[in-house]
């Protein structure tokens, strides 16, 4: 050693003088790197000098430091070579990080390989050892392209590395790979430049995915879309046509062909809808997605078919919005079936309404505007309880309209509706639930029945049959009184409140007849109804009274038989009196015979 700079003493901690005249190959190299230094500096002192050698150097504290060296010879004024100059960088950190990077390469959970200048194999880390199989020794210095490559992507894989190896960078580029046991992987490749700390380009990095599996899925993906029963249909960033599945072409009539690269609202949709159809493509362009959204197509033959659209956005591998995807459902048959339905309900001869979750009404049908005299423009969007509805009712009907917006239905609600006119109607409900396609409530609908005539004809025959001059009762289907006439309470004694749910056969026949009476009820209660039959009634004051009855089903409008209904005759006086003829006739002091129409005695006196 004879020059030994500052920088020289900073970096391996020896001083000048600790060093000058000392071999530096012997005292400062490592042992494994004595000859490689030696052979430098002999050949710098035969004049052929060396740039950019790697070798480590031993500091004071027996640290080991990297050096990258220019070795250059020292000539006198005369040109003869007097010693080496060395010029050197301190790369131990770069070595270091070099190191940690091959190290994240070689562990990289993506294929990462590399080439050189001539397409020879470099880099080769694991991941891509067990993607493809070969092991380092079976690919290094191999050609990647010649070897690893199939034949109907060579030229494209070819130009990506000559294009790289120019600076010219390529991102997700597809390509196969032959695996070691002939299986074809798809790998997406970003192929970088790679350069030297000078920025010669020495090769190329490609940085790769396995994207076999996902490939796979989206082939999958697509033959479920082409094959669904669904008509699917997706345009580009600028509305034209780039989706169109199998039932699109068999619903429209279409094929891919004269579709594709078509602008879809310009050609497929009607004018009248060309605008709103557009409106929807531009925000699910912008990324508002829009569910059931109706509108019409026209097919090749020139027919309108209504279709129900989710309009979904398209978006990249990167979630760049790449164009609109509409997955739709054909409900040419369901409009249809509505405007028959809604055709249905509005000529149906019962008043039908129907109002909203807010109780404001949103169907009034012709019935109902011929019963209440409101025409639609005047009940639309009103609220059905606090505009129509008497007071006393508003409670109750509320509390009917709520139950059905929570799912529990109620039949055969009776209420009254306050016509245009002031007159009170009374109407027969069915409020059932309204739900939409996806069975969410938005509102109810009321089945009605005009029964003001009926109620009126029911109170007329209560009033006949409170006011007729013979005894009637009724008995539910458990025996219990729940009709009493005044003719009832007149002859047996007991008002209304003392007989209503009381049980008729245990509270007022005698021991005798409850078997024989019970009978009649019974088959009354089966549809066998009985005629003039005779029991005996106890009244309040204790006394027996004698009835002759005709027991009489009695039935809901539905049919179902809810209890019995017997009319009476008072028959006490009469038999007596036939008891009395009877007595007269058997000791009259005549003789006295009677015969029947078979001519046999049926009477024969004492006499």
């Amino acid at each position: 050693v004879n020059v030994w700079n500052q920088c020289a003493s900073r970096l391996v901690g020896y001083s000048t003088a600790e060093v000058m005249g000392h071999s530096l190959v012997i005292e400062f190299i490592t042992k494994d790197y004595q000859a490689s230094v030696q052979s430098v500096l002999d050949r710098a002192l035969e004049g052929m000098e060396t740039a950019n050698f790697e070798f480590p150097l031993i500091t004071k504290d027996g640290a080991r430091i990297e050096i990258l060296l220019n070795a250059t010879t020292r000539r006198n004024e005369h040109g003869k070579v007097i010693g080496v100059v060395g010029i050197g960088q301190d790369i131990t950190a770069r070595l270091t990080q070099e190191r940690e990077y091959s190290k994240l390469i070689d562990n990289a959970n993506a294929p990462i390989f590399g080439v050189d200048t001539q397409g020879r194999v470099n880099v080769w880390n694991k991941c891509a050892r067990k993607l493809v199989g070969y092991a380092l020794d079976e690919v290094m210095g191999q050609n990647l392209v010649s070897e690893f490559i199939t034949k109907e992507y060579k030229d494209a894989v070819s130009a990506v590395l000559d294009k790289a190896l120019k600076g010219q960078e390529t991102a997700n580029f597809e390509f196969p790979l032959i695996t070691k046991h002939g299986v074809k992987i798809e790998v997406l490749l970003n192929a970088t430049a790679r350069r030297d700390e000078q920025g010669n380009v020495i090769g190329v990095v490609g940085i790769g995915q396995d994207i076999t599996g996902r490939i796979a899925q989206e082939r999958e993906y697509s033959k479920l879309i082409d094959t669904a029963n669904a008509p699917i249909f997706g345009v580009d960033t600028q509305g034209r046509v780039n989706v169109w599945n199998q039932c699109a072409r068999r619903l429209v009539g279409y094929n891919t062909s004269e579709v594709m690269g078509c602008s879809l609202v310009q050609e497929f949709i009607t004018e009248d809808y060309q605008e709103s159809v557009q409106a929807v493509l531009d925000r699910a362009l912008e990324g508002v997605e829009t569910a059931n959204f109706e509108f019409p197509l026209i097919t090749k033959a020139g027919a309108r078919i209504d279709i129900l659209l989710n309009a979904t956005t398209r978006r990249s591998e990167h979630g760049k919005v790449i164009g609109v995807v509409g997955i739709g459902q054909d409900i040419t048959g369901r409009i249809a079936q509505e405007r028959e339905y809604s055709k249905l309900i509005d000529s149906a001869n019962a008043p039908i309404f129907g109002v909203d979750t807010q109780g404001r009404v949103n169907i009034w049908n012709q019935c109902a505007m011929k019963l209440v005299g409101y025409s639609i423009d005047e009940v639309m969007g009103k609220n059905l309880v606090q505009e129509f509805i008497t007071k006393e009712y508003r409670a109750v009907v509320s509390t009917v309209l709520d139950e059905a917006m929570n799912g529990q239905e109620t039949a055969n609600f009776e209420f009254p509706l306050i016509t245009k006119h002031g007159v009170r109607i009374e109407v027969l409900l069915n409020a059932t639930t309204r739900r939409n396609e996806q069975g969410n409530i938005i509102g109810v609908v009321g089945i009605g029945q005009d029964i003001t005539g009926r109620i009126a004809q029911e109170r007329e025959y209560s009033k006949l049959i409170d006011t007729a001059n013979a005894p009637i009762f009724g008995v539910d289907t458990k025996g219990q009184v729940n009709v009493w006439n005044q003719c009832a309470r007149k002859l047996v004694g007991y008002t209304t409140e003392e007989v209503m749910g009381h049980s008729l056969v245990q509270g007022f026949i005698s021991n005798d007849y409850q078997a024989s009476v019970q009978a009649v009820l019974d088959r009354a209660l089966y549809g066998e109804e009985t005629a003039n039959f005779e029991f005996p009634l106890m009244t309040k004051a204790g006394a027996r009274i004698e009835i002759l009855l005709n027991a009489t089903t009695r039935r809901d409008e539905h049919g179902i038989i809810i209890g019995v209904v017997g009319i009476g005759q008072d028959i006490t006086f009469r038999i007596a009196q036939e008891r009395e003829y009877s007595k007269l006739i058997d000791h009259a002091n005549a003789p006295i015979i009677g015969v029947n129409t078979h001519g046999e005695v049926n009477v024969w006196n004492k006499c």
